[in-house]
């Protein structure tokens, strides 16, 4: 049986080769929201209520797209899943939970779905090379259309739904999986291929995340994604600014999430990234502000970096040395404009830290 699966991987074009991520809900407390992940709304309405609950799911949880070689149904056990459980019946509402550890260009990604309930819709699905709350990919099933549909959102706007009328079964196990490549897009639904290699070259590349509409609740199972790693520009700057500056002690980008919140998105500690900012970094990325602070022989400062319009489109957090008792504010304040201002060259728009 283990060999069969290894070789129906093979037959959907999934390597062994790049970086594998394991989302694991196991890992996560019970009747909490997991850590790492963004849950945003599509649309309008109430936020989605996402928890980790115990749930009944085949014991071949772990490998969700071979199909079953024999009649004998797996053996349910309890295991940790990610639920969505509000029940808001707004209409034009979509509750998205999205994973921030990480970009993806190139990428297979597996999961497993549930669809529980829902007055008003019955739909569980994917968001991927996900931007903002307005700029995305979605695959999502319909126990109520009973259909299974592809679309884009550009600037907010839905593009035409491609895809095919099939049965989706409420309160059981089903199994997708999304394999971009370039522009070329491609979906299995329950082990078997749901649609003809798509393309579209409106997002090259993004986050991926849970999604579902209006009052449906849906369960979510373990996730893997194995992908080729992309380097961010804001990464990449980071680096660059290290090796030419290498006593800095810390080093961080952030930017303000969908909520208006700041997060890091690269750091010299790339453990970091996906991590919440401070109340100062908010201000320097909305007012401009510089924050300066000093520990037992450092020191730190918030800096903004600029838009050619001398618009904060991010805010830099550098951590240095304090090499002197005589060392004042404005000394230190001249150290880190030197840095930022390396950092500010490469700098004309926020696309330029995104790309």
């Amino acid at each position: 049986m283990q060999n069969f699966f290894l070789l129906f991987l093979i037959a959907l074009g999934f390597s062994a080769s790049g970086a594998e991520i394991k989302i694991t809900f196991s890992d996560f407390p019970v009747n909490q929201t997991p850590t790492n992940f963004s849950s945003v709304i599509a649309g309008s309405g109430a936020p989605g209520d996402w928890k980790i609950i115990f749930d009944d799911a085949p014991a071949a949880f772990s490998t969700p797209l071979m199909p079953q070689v024999t009649p004998t149904p797996p053996v349910p056990v309890k295991r940790a899943v990610l639920a969505q459980l509000s029940r808001d019946q707004t209409d034009e509402r979509f509750p998205v939970f999205i994973y921030d550890s990480a970009m993806f260009k190139n990428f297979k990604l597996t999961t497993q779905f549930k669809i529980v309930s829902g007055v008003t819709e019955q739909m569980a699905g994917m968001v991927f090379r996900y931007q903002n709350a307005s700029n995305f990919y979605v695959i999502r099933a319909s126990a109520l259309g009973h259909n299974l549909r592809f679309y884009k959102v550009v600037n907010g706007a839905r593009g035409n739904p491609i895809g095919p009328d099939v049965e989706i079964s409420t309160n059981v196990w089903h199994a997708l999986a999304i394999q971009c490549e370039g522009d070329q897009i491609n979906f299995w639904f329950d082990g078997k291929p749901a649609t003809l290699p798509l393309h579209d070259t409106s997002f090259s590349t993004g986050k991926i995340g849970f999604w579902t509409k209006s009052d449906a609740v849906s369960y979510f199972g373990n996730t893997t994604i194995d992908y080729t790693p992309v380097v961010p520009a804001a990464q990449t700057l980071v680096r660059d600014i290290m090796k030419q500056y290498p006593r800095i002690l810390g080093l961080r980008i952030y930017t303000l999430d969908d909520k208006g919140h700041p997060r890091i998105i690269a750091s010299k500690d790339e453990t970091e990234i996906g991590q919440p900012g401070t109340d100062a970094e908010k201000n320097t990325l909305e007012n401009g502000r510089v924050f300066y602070g000093h520990g037992k022989g450092t020191v730190a400062v918030d800096m903004a970096l600029n838009d050619r319009n001398g618009v904060p489109v991010a805010a830099v957090r550098v951590q240095l040395k304090s090499y002197a008792l005589a060392e004042t504010q404005d000394m230190v304040l001249d150290r880190v404009r030197i840095i930022v201002n390396e950092m500010q060259k490469r700098v004309l728009t926020k696309e330029d830290l995104m790309q």
